[in-house]
Parts: C-alpha cells; sequence; structure tokens
C-alpha cells in the first residue's frame, strides 16, 4: 500500500512509521545519490544546480503542487544538464519511491517540518531550508524523528560551511577578542509594498491548492499569500526573522555558544508599507542567556529597507568582546577590529560548501560530518519564534530552556504549538 494511502486515515502516521522506516538504500561510497527537490518555485532552485553538479549525484524529481511551476523548472534544468526530472504534483509519492535517496525541502515554511518527518520515515535523508519548523514545538518532533530513522536532517544555513567563518569562530573562541559578552545581528533585506490581490481568488487549474495548504491553516486561495507571499503571513510563514533572520539567529548562537534565551521582549510593526502583511516590517528583540551562571547579551534586528548600510553590510553578525569585535557579513566572511580604536585585524573571505558538507554526511552516515545538523536547525529557528511570541504577546517574557516553556505566560505557552488539519498533522516527539 502506497504512503499516500496511509495518510488517508487519522491513524497514518503510526502506520506509515513502521511501514517505511526501513526504506533507506545503503549508499556506498561510489554509488550515485538521487535526488527529489520539494519546492521549485524560489529557493528549490539553488538546491537542484547546487546539487546536481556534485560526484555521482544526480536530481532525479522535482516536486510542485503547481505544476506549471514544475515542468517549467524541469524545462529549464534539462537546458542546462541535458536530463528532465520527472515532475510529480503530490509530495507523498516522492517517499514511496524507493528510487530516491535524498529529498531537498524547499516548501513554504508550514511544510517543513511534516514534510522532514515523512522523509525520515520513509529512509530518505534530508535537505531542509530554513526555518527547519514553523512553530517552536515542531522542532522537538524533528530531532526524535531523526534520530529514530537513523536520518542525515541538514538545515540550510550555508555560512556554517564556509572555512573563513569557521576560521573566525575559532580565533573567537579561543578568546582573539577577549571575553564575548553581546552580539548583534541585523537583518535589513529590500522588500517593496506588495501589490493588491482580492482576498479569494479561483486557483489555477493545474494548481492543487489543498496540498499546497498541507498542515497549515485553510485560507480560500489568494496570490496574498502563495508564491513567496506567505512569508508574510502567520499561518504560513513567519516573517523576515524567520526568513533571512534565520542565518543570523544560527550565527549568534554558534558565535555566544548559548541556547535559547531565558528573557526576551521584541518591539516592532508596520511602518513602511500600508499593504496587507501580518508579520512585522520592523522588528527587534532582545535577549538575556544564562549558560551556567555566565549571562550574555543578543539582539535581533530586522528592517526592510535603509537610509544607510552600516560598515558590516546588510545581512551581518556583530559579536563584541572585552578586547575588540568581530564582523561577519553575509555568508562568506569576516573582519576583526581591535581595541579601542577599533583598529584592522584578520580578516578572511571563502565560499560556503554546504550541499558538499551534507553529502559527505549522507556518504558517512555521521552527524558529526554535519556543518549544520537537526539540533541546530531547532535552535536558530526556535530563536525566531521565540522573538515572534514575544512580539505577538507585547510583553516580556521568561523562558525556561530546559522544559522549553515560558515561565510567565500561559498564553505565548499555547504559541509555541498550533492546530493542524486532519491528515497532515505532524506528531509529537513520543509519536515520530
Amino acid at each position: 500500500m502506497e504512503r499516500r494511502t496511509f495518510m488517508k486515515s487519522a491513524a497514518g502516521a503510526a502506520v506509515a512509521s513502521s511501514a517505511f522506516a526501513a526504506g533507506g538504500r545503503v549508499i556506498g561510497a561510489n554509488d550515485k545519490i538521487r535526488v527529489a527537490v520539494l519546492g521549485v518555485n524560489g529557493r528549490g532552485q539553488s538546491h537542484m544546480y547546487g546539487l546536481q553538479p556534485l560526484d555521482n549525484v544526480e536530481v532525479t524529481t522535482f516536486v510542485d503542487p503547481d505544476l506549471s511551476i514544475g515542468n517549467k523548472r524541469a524545462a529549464e534544468f534539462e537546458k542546462k544538464h541535458g536530463h528532465r526530472p520527472k515532475v510529480v504534483q503530490d509530495l507523498r509519492r516522492v517517499f514511496d519511491d524507493k528510487d530516491i535517496d535524498v529529498v531537498t525541502i524547499a516548501t513554504p515554511n508550514h511544510w517543513h517540518t511534516l514534510a522532514a518527518i515523512w522523509a525520515c520515515q520513509a529512509g530518505k535523508d534530508v535537505y531542509v531550508e530554513k526555518p527547519s519548523t514553523h512553530v517552536y514545538n515542531e522542532g522537538l518532533s524533528l530531532i526524535a524523528a531523526a534520530k529514530k530513522y537513523n536520518r542525515i536532517v541538514q538545515h540550510g544555513v550555508q555560512l556554517r560551511s564556509s572555512e573563513a567563518v569557521q576560521e573566525a569562530m575559532d580565533k573567537m573562541h579561543n578568546g582573539f577578542i577577549g571575553d564575548v559578552y553581546m552580539a548583534r545581528a541585523t537583518i535589513f533585506k529590500w522588500r517593496p509594498r506588495l501589490d493588491d490581490h482580492p482576498v479569494s481568488e479561483q486557483p489555477p487549474a493545474d494548481f492543487d491548492y489543498d496540498l499546497w495548504v498541507g498542515p497549515g491553516k485553510h485560507r480560500p486561495y489568494s496570490k496574498r499569500h502563495v508564491h513567496y507571499n506567505w512569508h508574510w503571513t502567520w499561518d504560513y510563514g513567519n516573517g523576515e526573522i524567520g526568513n533571512q533572520g534565520i542565518h543570523e539567529t544560527d550565527c549568534l548562537m554558534w558565535g555566544l555558544g548559548v541556547g535559547q534565551p531565558t528573557k526576551l521582549t521584541s518591539l516592532g510593526g508596520k511602518y513602511l508599507w500600508n499593504d496587507y502583511r501580518e508579520t512585522p516590517e520592523l522588528l527587534t528583540t532582545l535577549m538575556e542567556f544564562d549558560e551556567g551562571g555566565k549571562k550574555k547579551f543578543g539582539e535581533v534586528a530586522v528592517r526592510f529597507w535603509i537610509s544607510n548600510v552600516e560598515t558590516e553590510g546588510k545581512n551581518s553578525n556583530l559579536f563584541y568582546g572585552s578586547e575588540g569585535y568581530l564582523a561577519i557579513s553575509g555568508y562568506e566572511s569576516y573582519q576583526f577590529f581591535m581595541g579601542k580604536n577599533n583598529e584592522p585585524g584578520p580578516t578572511g573571505k571563502a565560499p560556503t560548501k554546504h550541499f558538499e558538507n551534507f553529502i559527505k554526511a549522507v556518504r558517512s552516515r555521521k552527524t558529526s560530518d554535519q556543518n549544520g545538523p537537526v539540533e541546530t536547525a531547532h535552535a536558530a529557528a526556535g530563536m525566531a519564534h521565540l522573538g515572534n511570541i514575544a512580539f505577538q504577546r507585547g510583553k516580556a517574557l521568561e523562558f525556561d530552556p530546559k522544559t522549553d516553556r515560558f515561565t510567565n505566560d500561559d498564553e505565548a505557552n499555547k504559541m509555541l504549538t498550533k492546530k493542524y488539519r486532519k491528515g497532515f498533522e505532524v506528531p509529537t516527539p513520543d509519536k515520530v
């Protein structure tokens, strides 16, 4: 029986877990790894073109609920690489396909965790775009699934695979700028005013909108919340802090050597465009961390446009120490500044090799080979979720990283999870 048939029943997830857990193929050092890309409208294009050139890797399948996009991308890919991937509309067909070894996920955020868990249950390794989750508690389930089914789950935070950024982190962690007490992450992206669209429209004939909604809350089809605009609606996206911001929250936690904050507050809103975005255009989240009694401070700043650009760039991480500071710009470069006069120190730049790192781990079966493992995926996405909750609650929150619960707001705890549509439930960690 096919996986899609299982999922039609309320008990489908439990049945599928046992039926597909052993589906992974043993991949030899010289065996070809066959890849399916889920979601090919936007970020999925970097997956298909980033993986295909690697040794003994073949992108065989494109998956998208909008068949017009899937077919368009397949034709473009064929012109460049000489073979046309199979185009599939229903992602559940991929989990039935034993000829596929790896699934990469570039769907809207609300699909990331469920698709990744289904892939783990089907014995397939996963590369999932940031954020790995749509709500905080999904990260706990994804970690459990990766461990239970012995799967490689890599998070799409490519700066972790730049040798230059790795070098900068090593220097800082070994005391190059003294005692590091604070980090600041900046996310300055040009996001123009959204074009207006009707609240309700008829979906295109070749677009399976019900499948696109999947585990999300059902809304009438509208261009207001499909094809990238979903980023700005809470039902399907997480705003800019849960978009570009995940690269910066990940880097901040890596650099400071911290987990989730114990105290946080967020302030922001819509100050620029009078459009239908639900998520804030500007958002500043302030956080205090307590790692073994050692307190550190973090700031994440989102801006949709700027009249000035700080020296370190539009998307950056700044780490402040007692003897200087470190600026990491984008995904692949760094610069140290030393002393109270900010004298230029060591600098470096190197490309990211994140897909290469993922494939290496797929072959070795060693999570220790990964630069973006599932645990850091949950940490980086989780921080963004907590920041959004603080913004929505409009108050300072206290959080216990040991219990994954807020200690001063019951309503905030309810926002750590969400309701799912029948047949698309994300299982709790004990039921993956």
